[in-house]
C-alpha cells in the first residue's frame, strides 16, 4: 500500500465526510489518487447503506425552500432525532428542498436530480451520508406549489434551523398585490394551517367520503333524539356546517384573531392591498406522519441475543 500524507487524508475527509481511518485506507488502496479514493469509499458506502435499508426511518426533518412564485416542501427521514441535529444532515435536507423547486413533486425525479455543488445525484449524496453517519435515511416525499402571479409563502413550525423543522407548510396566493403584503398574509395563513391541519382548501374540494361518514354519524345521533324527521334534517345540516368550519381551511376561524373566518381575512387583506387575493392551494407536512414505527420488545431482544 502507498504511503499517504495527513494533508491528503484531511482533504478526502472534507470531500466525503468519511472516517479518518477509512480515508487513509481508501487512499492507500488507490495509490494516493483522491478521485479513485472517493469512488472506493462510495462503493463501501453502498455496502454500508444496504445493511441499514431495513431499519425504520421515522425521524428526520421537513424543509421548505421558496423562490417567489414557486416553493417546495420535502421530508427526509432518519432513524433518530439525534441525526436531525447533525449539521451535515441539515445541510443535505435544505439542499434537497432547493433541488425540488426545479425537479418538482416527484420524489424519484428529485432523487435523480443533480446535487448542488457536486457532480453526483441527490440519491448518491444520500448514500454517502448514510455511510458517513451510520443510520438509514430516505427521501420520503416532496410537493411543489406555483402561482402565475403572486407568492407561495412558506413556514416552519418550531424551526430546528432556518427552513428546517418537524412541520412545514406552503400556501399559494395568486394576486397582483405587493409581494410583501402577500408574504405577510401567507405566513399568517401558513401558521394557521400548521396549528389546525385542515383537510381541504374549500368545501368543494373536501373528500366526499369524509362528508358521507360524518353525515352518517350525525344522522344516528339526531335520530336518537326522537325528534321529527324535518327537525332532524335541519339538525344534520347545521352540524355539517359546523363540521366544515372545523376541517375546511377557508371556513375555519382564523387563529390570528380568533374571530374572523379565513376567507373573510383574505377578503380584508385584498381590500387593504387594493387587489383581489385568491388562495389556490396549500400543503402541510408533519414529520413521520403515516409511518408505522417499530415497537421493540427489549426483553425479547435480549433473550434472542442470549440464544434463548
Amino acid at each position: 500500500m502507498a504511503e499517504v500524507s495527513a494533508a491528503l487524508v484531511k482533504d478526502l475527509r472534507g470531500k466525503t465526510g468519511a472516517g479518518m481511518m477509512d480515508c487513509k485506507k481508501a487512499l492507500a488502496e488507490n495509490g494516493g489518487d483522491i478521485e479513485q479514493a472517493i469512488d472506493w469509499l462510495r462503493k463501501k458506502g453502498l455496502s454500508a447503506a444496504a445493511k441499514k435499508a431495513d431499519r425504520v426511518a421515522a425521524e428526520g426533518l421537513v424543509a421548505v425552500a421558496a423562490n417567489g412564485t414557486k416553493a417546495a416542501v420535502v421530508e427526509v427521514n432518519s432513524e433518530t432525532d439525534f441525526v436531525a441535529r447533525n449539521p451535515a444532515f441539515q445541510s443535505f435536507v435544505a439542499n434537497v428542498a432547493k433541488v425540488a423547486i426545479d425537479a418538482g413533486s416527484d420524489i424519484a425525479a428529485v432523487a435523480e436530480a443533480g446535487y448542488p455543488g457536486s457532480e453526483k445525484a441527490v440519491k448518491d449524496e444520500l448514500t454517502n451520508l448514510i455511510a458517513t453517519i451510520g443510520e438509514n435515511m430516505n427521501l420520503r416525499r416532496a410537493t411543489v406549489l406555483e402561482v402565475p402571479q403572486g407568492v407561495v409563502a412558506s413556514y416552519i413550525h418550531s424551526a430546528t434551523a432556518p427552513g428546517l423543522g418537524r412541520i412545514g407548510v406552503l400556501v399559494a396566493l395568486e394576486s397582483a398585490a405587493p409581494a410583501e403584503k402577500l408574504e405577510a398574509l401567507g405566513k399568517q395563513i401558513a401558521m394557521h394551517i400548521a396549528a389546525t391541519s385542515p383537510a381541504s382548501l374549500d368545501v368543494a374540494s373536501l373528500d366526499q367520503s369524509l362528508v358521507a361518514r360524518e353525515r352518517d354519524v350525525l344522522t344516528e345521533q339526531a335520530r336518537a333524539s326522537g325528534k321529527p324527521d324535518n327537525i332532524i334534517e335541519k339538525m344534520i345540516e347545521g352540524r355539517i356546517r359546523k363540521y366544515y368550519e372545523e376541517v375546511v381551511l377557508l371556513e375555519q376561524v382564523f387563529i390570528i384573531d380568533g374571530e374572523t373566518k379565513v376567507s373573510k381575512a383574505v377578503e380584508a387583506a385584498a381590500k387593504d392591498a387594493g387587489s383581489p387575493i385568491k388562495v389556490t392551494g396549500f400543503v402541510r407536512y408533519a414529520l413521520g406522519e403515516g409511518i408505522e414505527k417499530q415497537a421493540n420488545d427489549f426483553a425479547a431482544e435480549v433473550a434472542a441475543q442470549a440464544g434463548r
